[in-house]
This record gives C-alpha cells, structure tokens and sequence, in this order.
C-alpha cells in the first residue's frame, strides 16, 4: 500500500498552520512506528504470545495492518491497529464537527490498541492517537486510558504520572485540560459513571485557539479551558511531535503494572468480577465511542474496528457490590474523577 493514489494534501491554509508538504508520509510512517514498538515490547512482556497481522485494503481508497495476540500469558487477547483511508465523502460525525470540510475529500490515519489481560489485577488499556485531513481542514486527536478492575492506587498514580511528565513536555496545560476531557468523554452516561480512572484525551488539535473542542461548554474541560484562554500558535510539527511522544509514553506507563500484578493469584469471584466489569467497555464502544463510530460510517473493516471488544463478558442484572469490598472501593473511588497525580498512595497502597 502506497499513499501515490491518496489525494494531494492541503496548502490553502497560512504558512504557519498548514501543514507540510509531506504531511500524510511523515504521520503515516510515525503512526506505523509506534505500532511496532508497542507489538515488539508487548510480545517480549507476554512471554508465549505473538502478534498475527492481517493486512486489509478498503474498496473506497486505503487500507490498514491489524495485529492481534490471542491467549497469550498476560493478555486474554488484545490488538494494535495501523489504519490509513481517504475518500471523497466526509462521514457525518466530521462535518458535524467541521462543517468548513465540506466538500473535501478527506485522509485520515492513526494507530489504535486495546488490551484485555487474563487476570483481573491487570487493568485493561485503550490507546488511540490519529490524523485527519480535509481541505482546509487538519488536526490530531488521541488519548490513552486505563481500566482497571480492583483498586491499586499505586498502580494509577504512576499511569497519570507518566502520563503528565509526556504531556508537560510539550504544554503545563495540556494534561490537566486533557485529562478532564477525557473523564468527560470516557463516562457512560446511562451507568452514571467513568469507563475506568482515565488518562488523556483529546480532538480537533490544529494549533488554534483554546484547547477544549468537545460537546459540553459548561463542563470541567471547558471551564478550565475557557480559564487558560487561548494558547498563542501551535505549529504542525508540534502537534505532530506532541501525539508521537504521548504514544510512546504507553510503554513506561503501562508495563511496569503488567509486571507487577501479572503473577497475583486471583479466584473465581475476581474473574466474574472483570467479565462483568468488561461489559462496561462493550456498552461503551457501541454506545459512544468516535472511533468506532467513524470506522463504521467510512466503511472502515469491521473486524479491526471491533476488535476492541474483550473476548468473554457477562452481565448481571442489578449488580451491588458488597459493602468494604475491593469491588465496592472501584465504584466509591475509582470509577468517579479523581486527582490522580497529586493523591497520596497509603502505606499499605504502597506495599500491594
């Protein structure tokens, strides 16, 4: 697969937000670097799983690599995607957003990843960072999250703390706006609760104006948003090193609590307890997620775009967790907005 047959990128933009001439090769190489550093350090933390790629074309102009590990030591299952696509017809949940693409054909490519680990001491972990271009018309969006299922403080302070020092890099406002965007977007609103404890998330990223460009203007994001105000220019190539450096800060953010956790004996009740929990992540993706959503409306290929979904999953009418529980500290605690980076882990935190 070539990017010959791609539409030309944009230059109508001034100077300093256009992106460069080359725009598509660069993000599209980077984007397919950072899904063979993932899928080489995942494999060798693993142990016994491999990654099988699945190359795919798609009719309407593009195509993409999946890679997914089946039954591995640590992951139940889990897949990273590389896709880049381009078309003539902008879906609609663009043009809702942008209706000034309109018209545009449109290119848009990212790297996506969602692991479901066997033991329920090991979080589940979503990553997305993407590209888009229509027209006049570009941006990066992305984020990471993490979705554990038993409460280890330790383990969510060093993920929103790694996290923030990649982030804090580039811009001190970017975590802490990005972070509450992404509590708002990752909460399902039919449960009245998070997906997980969060991490970044972000959209709609062109170098421009204030930070939040999500649904809800009165909400925590936008407040804090609307309180830094405009940032002064961004250019392409900060943005682009911007998405690249917060992908690569997946690795350090995640493995050391695949090794920590991966080797706790569990039973019967924390493995029922993860099967429910996972519904959650099912109800999520099909419910409100963009990407899937996006995927769907361009005709993108139904087995990459699902394959965020865990392999086994349950439901239990009325579920209540028991009082003091581990189960019931993931609801009072973890599954509500918290300030992860700044809490302080307790001593017996610390030890488990």
């Amino acid at each position: 697969m070539t990017l010959a047959s791609a539409p030309a990128s944009s230059t109508t933009q001034t100077p300093q937000l256009a992106p460069p001439s080359d725009s598509r090769e660069r993000v599209s190489q980077a984007f397919k670097g950072l899904q063979d550093r993932i899928c080489q350090k995942l494999a060798a933390v693993d142990g016994s799983g491999q990654f099988q790629e699945d190359s795919w074309q798609r009719p309407d102009g593009g195509g993409g690599r999946s890679r997914v590990m089946k039954q591995g030591d640590v992951f139940e299952q889990g897949g990273v995607n590389f896709s880049e696509v381009w078309g003539d017809r902008l879906p609609p949940s663009i043009l809702m957003q942008r209706p000034e693409a309109k018209g545009h054909g449109f290119y848009a490519t990212g790297t996506s990843m969602v692991l479901h680990p066997h033991s329920p001491y090991v979080p589940t972990v979503h990553l997305n960072y993407r590209y888009f271009e229509a027209g006049p018309v570009w941006w990066f969006g992305g984020g990471i999250d993490l979705t554990p299922y038993y409460p280890f403080e330790a383990d969510v302070v060093q993920f929103h703390q790694t996290i923030k020092a990649a982030c804090d890099r580039h811009h001190k406002d970017y975590y802490p706006n990005f972070k509450r965007w992404c509590d708002e977007y990752f909460y399902l609103k039919h449960r009245q609760e998070t997906r997980g404890v969060g991490g970044i998330f972000f959209d709609y990223q062109d170098g421009r104006g204030e930070l939040y460009r999500g649904p809800d203007p009165a909400g925590p994001a936008a407040q804090h948003s609307q309180q830094v105000g405009e940032l002064p220019q961004r250019s392409w190539e900060q943005l682009f090193t911007f998405a690249i450096d917060c992908g690569d800060a997946f690795l350090p953010a995640y493995v050391p609590i695949v090794e920590k956790r991966r080797d706790t004996p569990y039973g019967e009740r924390e493995r029922d307890f993860q099967l429910y929990r996972r519904g959650r992540y099912v109800e999520f993706n099909l419910v409100y997620d963009r990407g899937t959503i996006f995927g769907l409306q361009t005709n993108g290929r139904t087995e990459s775009i699902l394959m965020s979904l865990p392999p086994l999953v349950r439901w239990e009418y009325s579920y209540q967790p028991e009082a003091d529980s581990p189960e019931a500290k993931l609801y009072d605690i973890f599954l509500k907005p918290q300030d992860w980076v700044n809490w302080e882990v307790k001593l017996q935190d610390k030890k488990s």
